[in-house]
């Protein structure tokens, strides 16, 4: 029966309606409608229809304008950013305590003897860049199969005009003016510049050039540029660095005595065994609640800068950073120097940061979705920018050079370059780091993490120990470590 009533009133609703033309719908639309202007069009008198057809047109468009200005924002994907400043429980953050100095001397010098000869030899004919003091004067005879693939000139600007490049090892003389890219970046108030020169081979014309102002920066640069200990084992390498219960004298945590053995040992290309404190990877991190220095770490730190290699750590002191849990230690990127004979105090602001991911960035949760092998994920660390770029650059480098760069992790079945294996590497590194392409290839395919923790770091020094204190201090010390009741620590 309601069904019945229902079909029947539908009927006389279709009955009534409109007619098949616009006409005849628009006006059986204004006469049905709710709304107030488009039925008083139709039934008010010829005055009060223009009114109301303006004010109708009027609040129409108003509608609208409001409608797009709706549908705009909404498809802009804006995000408010919401700030908050305050103290509260937080996880302590990962300190990462290395070594200026990669290796100790006394551990490497027989691999670096004939390096050293050449540098020695080299320094000798910059101080002093007559002719005849050349590479035959020396004995016994210096191997230069390493400094002719990558050789370092020296540029006399004695005169402005007409500069003259001096072969260190050779007696010969050449104007600037005939070897390419020599002189173009030197500085010109300096009396003398040196040149690093890369080649693909001995003998070619593929060469790439690397200016300095200083003979200091030139060899440090050329000393680091050999890589003659890429071929060693990464165990030896790891052996001939310096050893966490040397370095790490003393550790306190809060109102917690710590040791050597709360720190996770990892290798870092730059400055060998590094040691990392509240790391996360086989314990709980450990939470921090209230601020200040005597909830902090304490740690005293001996550097062993007697055993540093000369050519190659012009810097003395420990290289410190805070990261996050898990994540990897990019200190070039973000590390800090301690000074050798100083107490340095480090205050913290951690700034943490939450970015809304697809549509209102291009950011990554954990670098699944980026195109680029994260070699870094040997380490079991998680994802970053910093290890994408890297990761990206190194797998260019295998790909174009055949080899990779020993500052890198190298991918599986790849052996990292070397002066024996690959004498053209060189050459091929340069050109890689120079090219804008490869580099806007990694930027283009890496990602910013959604959720980043950073820390802000406000730094004092002081003198320490001071000397009314020195002499009693480096006695416990020495003795703490060496069982010595002599000295064997110095500022």
């Amino acid at each position: 029966m309601n069904l019945k009533k229902y079909l029947v009133r539908a009927l006389h609703r279709l009955q009534k309606g409109p007619g098949y033309t616009y006409k005849e719908l628009l006006v059986w639309y204004c006469d049905n409608t709710n709304t107030h202007g488009p039925k008083r069009i139709i039934k008010e008198g010829p005055k009060k229809k223009l009114i109301w057809f303006f004010l109708t047109l009027l609040f129409a468009s108003l509608v609208f304008w409001q409608w797009g200005i709706l549908i705009n924002t909404y498809l802009s994907y804006n995000v408010t950013s919401s700030l908050s400043i305050g103290f509260k429980t937080m996880k302590f953050p990962a300190v990462t305590v290395c070594n200026a100095n990669p290796f100790k001397y006394s551990e490497v010098k027989h691999l670096l003897k004939e390096l050293d000869r050449l540098i020695e030899a080299a320094l000798e004919r910059i101080l002093q860049p007559v002719p005849g003091n050349g590479s035959e004067n020396i004995f016994p005879p210096l191997d230069l199969r390493l400094w002719n693939q990558i050789p370092l000139v020296l540029i006399d600007e004695h005169d402005k005009d007409n500069p003259v490049i001096l072969d260190i090892f050779e007696s010969n003389q050449t104007a600037a003016g005939n070897q390419s890219a020599a002189d173009d970046q030197t500085a010109a108030d300096n009396q003398t510049a040196a040149d690093n020169q890369t080649c693909s081979h001995q003998g070619s014309e593929n060469c790439t050039y690397r200016n300095f102002s200083s003979a200091a920066q030139a060899v440090t640069g050329w000393y680091m540029s050999t890589s003659i200990l890429s071929k060693v084992p990464l165990q030896e390498r790891i052996r001939m660095g310096y050893q966490a219960e040397d370095m790490i004298l003393a550790c306190l945590y809060g109102a917690e005595p710590c040791n050597y053995k709360n720190f996770t040992q990892i290798y870092h290309p730059d400055h060998g065994n590094c040691y990392i404190f509240n790391w996360g990877m086989d314990k709980e991190a450990l939470n921090s609640s209230n601020p200040g220095a005597e909830f902090g770490l304490k740690l005293i730190l001996d550097i062993s800068q007697q055993d540093y290699i000369p050519y190659l750590s012009s810097a003395a002191g420990a290289r410190l950073m805070l990261h996050q849990q898990k994540s990897f230690p990019f200190l070039k990127d973000q590390g800090i120097y301690a000074m050798a004979g100083t107490e340095t105090s480090i205050g913290v602001l951690v700034d943490e940061l939450e970015r809304m991911g697809y549509p209102y960035s291009d950011c990554t949760n954990n670098g699944s979705d980026v195109p680029v092998k994260n070699l870094y994920s040997q380490y079991n660390t998680s994802y970053s920018i910093q290890a994408c770029l890297r990761s990206c650059f190194q797998n260019h480098m295998v790909e174009i050079c055949g080899c990779g760069h020993y500052m890198f992790p190298l991918p599986e079945g790849i052996n990292y370059c070397n002066n024996e294996d690959n004498p053209g590497w060189a050459y091929c590194y340069s050109s890689l780091r120079s090219s804008i392409r490869h580099r806007q290839i990694c930027i283009d395919s890496c990602k910013e993490t959604c959720n980043d923790t950073q820390y802000k770091m406000t730094i004092s020094m002081a003198d320490w120990p001071s000397e009314a204190s020195e002499d009693w201090i480096f006695h416990i010390l020495s003795y703490e470590r060496d069982m010595s009741t002599n000295v064997t620590l110095d500022r």
